[in-house]
Formats: structure tokens, C-alpha cells, sequence
């Protein structure tokens, strides 16, 4: 069958919802080799995109009967792109949740996808496009790298921790305290604006519904300053925000062995009969279960690092008591950020080094004289990696 008979259009809900569910349900994601994770959209294919600025799902619809065999979604916002005076910004596209049927792979339809979506970045102003994938999926790199002219771009850190059946102990010595939304925002532009990939539109993702809050640690016997800017921060202070997957999409971990399965119940009943004895418990991610991601990470002064493993135990247990089915909490660093080694996971859930890869979407007649910016001045895709990034939750 040849890849010239699909369709590629937009997603139609009333009449697309039932089989792209159904595609979704035969294709596997996760960390190559150690888990398989099935993903469940919940009923609404297009809600991982909705919540950006622009984005568009597609579909490929093969022959006659209009069978959904591949999708693909993307988005589009402004971004922060370099630390140059002023910051540069540019429009920049994600793609995200291509998924092919089994049946019907190498045929080319995850490319007319792409580039099909790629146009339509292009219609709508994107400058590039950005995608991730695993540094294992051998098949995505090929398409992207080799095909469509991608470049390996950056490699950050997906950091994946499960959430126990008894809470953890934050110690007197720290306060945490939530902060308001306006205050919030203020303090992102203020010490993440300049960081790569930082949304222009950080407010509207700090007050998107799945977005639980904002909260900062700094040490007990300090106060966190009230009159805005005039008054001073305490000597070390971190500050982290919650993203609500949970109510985007639901995981389930399959492909396990029976021992294992055994493994991960005993650990949970133990956990939950004998909470006091703080045992590392494996959750049931063997159903359809929740995540919460944590993104906007920050620390200043020396106790950074402290402050901030005291508020990932704080998003642990507002994971463990929120009731939404949340099983882990995840967050991506860059690969050298500073905060990193403060920040607990489990290897078996996480994924060490996330394969960024970007392209330049615009014309590329004009020669680059800069490579370290862009627009009119170089080309961000030949930059310079930095230690940090921002990861949109909206991305994850």
C-alpha cells in the first residue's frame, strides 16, 4: 500500500474522537527498555495543545474508508531564545505526540505528518521547530535528523519520582510559602526571562486551571518579603510551580513481569500498614494513574539546594493527598543545571538525557553572520548550549 493514498487534515472532534482513542491506545511511549507506558487522552485527543497560544492537531486518513492511521499536534509561542541585552524572543513550534498505527508504519506517514504540520507553522509565523524525543528511538532520529533536517539541539533530564504511600518530612527548619500568581510571574521574568525556551506568556500558564500554584522555601526564623521589590529576600530562598497533568492525560505502565508486579504490591502494602517505617513504596502505575509536573525551578543563596529538595517533598505529598490519582511527580532540567543533583528520582521512571532537536523554519538564503543570535543575526539552532532551561509544562 503505498503512502500516497492518506489524507493529511485537522482533527475533527465529533467525527475523529473515536478512532484517533483507539490509536492512541496502540501506540506505546516511555523510556525505551524500561517501561512501556500506554497514554490516555481522557476523551480528548487535542487537549495537550490547547492550552498554548496556537496549535493544531492532525490526522492521516488512509483509502476510501478514512481510517485514522497517524497523528501528529504541534504548537506555537514565543520564547525566550538568548541572553543577550535585550533578550531575544523568537516564535517557536513544538511537536509533540506523533503517533503512526503499528500496522502501518514505513510508509511515510509519519513524514507527511511533519510536514504537513511544518506548513502550518510556517502560515502561522513560526521562526522554528522543536521536538523530543528519546535518545534510544532510533526510528524518530532517523525521520527528524536524517529526513527533515533536524539538529540535535540540547539534552535535559527528565526526573521522575513515585509518589509513597506515606508522607515525607519537611524539616522545621525551612518555611514554605504560597505565592500569589502576579508575584509569581514577577519573579519568573525577573531570574528565569533570560533562560531558553521561557514563554513570553508565562502569566496565562500560571493562571491556566492545571496549574496548582506557586510555592518558595527559605529558612524558618526568615520572612519572605511583603511590599514587593523594596523589601529584601531571605538570605537563600527556591521556589518551584505545579502543573496538574493529571487532568490532561492518564499513564499506565504495562509490559511488566509477574514478579515484579508481586515486587511493586508488597512494597505498597508494607508502605501503607507500617507508614512510620518510611519504606520506599512502588505505586500501582499498573492502572491508568496521574502525574504532576514541576516546573520553574529556582534557588538563590547557599542553601539552595536544601530549600529546593524540601520543596519537591512538599509537591510530593500535595501529590499524595490531592486525589486526583497522582502517582509520580516529574520535572526536566537542563543537563549541567546546578539544581539537579538535589532533586530525587527514580531511574527506572526517569529519563537522563531527553533528545532535544530543532530547525530553522524561515528562509535560509541569508547568510549568518552570528551564530550566537538570530533573526537578522545568526541562527539559534547553531547556539551554544547553556547549563539551564525553562520546560513548559504545557510541552511535557
Amino acid at each position: 500500500m503505498e503512502s500516497q493514498h492518506v489524507k493529511i487534515r485537522e482533527f475533527e472532534g465529533l467525527r475523529d474522537v473515536k478512532q484517533v482513542e483507539c490509536l492512541e491506545k496502540r501506540c506505546e511511549v516511555g523510556p525505551s527498555g524500561k517501561i512501556s507506558l500506554f497514554t490516555d487522552l481522557m476523551g480528548d485527543p487535542i487537549c495537550r495543545v490547547r492550552h498554548s497560544p496556537a496549535y493544531v492537531m492532525l490526522v492521516a486518513e488512509l483509502g476510501p474508508g478514512g481510517e485514522i492511521v497517524g497523528l501528529i499536534r504541534g504548537c506555537i509561542k514565543t520564547v525566550t531564545c538568548g541572553k543577550k541585552t535585550p533578550t531575544l524572543c523568537a516564535k517557536a513550534a513544538y511537536i509533540l505526540g506523533l503517533r503512526v498505527s503499528p500496522t502501518h508504519r514505513r510508509m511515510g506517514i509519519g513524514l507527511k505528518l511533519v510536514q504537513s504540520l511544518e506548513r502550518w507553522f510556517k502560515e502561522n509565523g513560526a521562526e522554528y521547530a522543536y521536538m523530543a524525543t528519546e535518545k534510544e528511538n532510533e526510528a524518530c532520529i532517523k525521520l527528524f535528523d536524517g529526513k527533515l533536517n533536524y539538529k540535535k539541539f540540547r539534552t535535559p533530564a527528565i526526573l521522575v519520582h513515585p509518589v509513597y504511600a506515606h508522607s515525607r518530612r519537611i524539616r522545621s527548619s525551612v518555611k514554605i510559602q504560597k505565592l500569589g500568581v502576579q508575584e509569581a510571574e514577577s519573579l519568573y521574568r525577573l531570574y528565569l526571562g533570560t533562560r531558553e525556551f521561557f514563554p513570553q506568556d508565562i502569566d496565562a500558564i500560571l493562571k491556566n486551571r492545571l496549574s496548582l500554584g506557586t510555592w518558595a522555601a527559605f529558612p524558618q526564623e526568615e520572612e519572605w518579603p511583603r511590599d514587593g521589590k523594596n523589601a529584601p529576600f531571605p538570605t537563600s530562598w527556591a521556589i518551584l510551580s505545579v502543573w496538574n497533568s493529571s487532568d490532561v492525560f492518564k499513564l499506565e505502565v504495562k509490559g511488566v513481569s509477574r514478579l515484579k508486579y508481586l515486587l511493586a504490591a508488597t512494597t505498597r502494602f508494607f508502605d501503607g500498614a507500617f507508614p512510620w517505617l518510611k519504606i520506599p513504596s512502588i505505586p500501582d502505575v499498573f492502572h491508568p494513574f496521574g502525574l504532576h509536573f514541576l516546573y520553574g525551578l529556582h534557588a538563590e543563596g547557599i542553601q539552595a539546594q536544601k530549600l529546593m529538595k524540601e520543596l519537591y517533598w512538599f509537591a510530593h505529598n500535595m501529590a499524595r493527598k490531592n486525589g486526583d490519582g497522582c502517582r509520580l511527580i516529574a520535572t526536566e532540567v537542563g543537563s549541567c543545571d546546578p539544581l539537579r543533583p538535589c532533586i530525587p528520582y527514580w531511574d527506572c521512571f526517569s529519563c537522563p538525557e531527553d533528545l532535544w532537536c530543532i530547525k530553522k523554519l524561515k528562509d535560509d538564503s541569508v547568510p549568518d553572520h552570528d551564530h550566537d543570535d538570530h533573526h537578522n543575526h545568526g541562527d539559534w539552532t547553531k547556539s551554544t548550549p547553556e547549563p539551564t532551561l525553562f520546560v513548559d509544562p504545557r510541552d511535557f
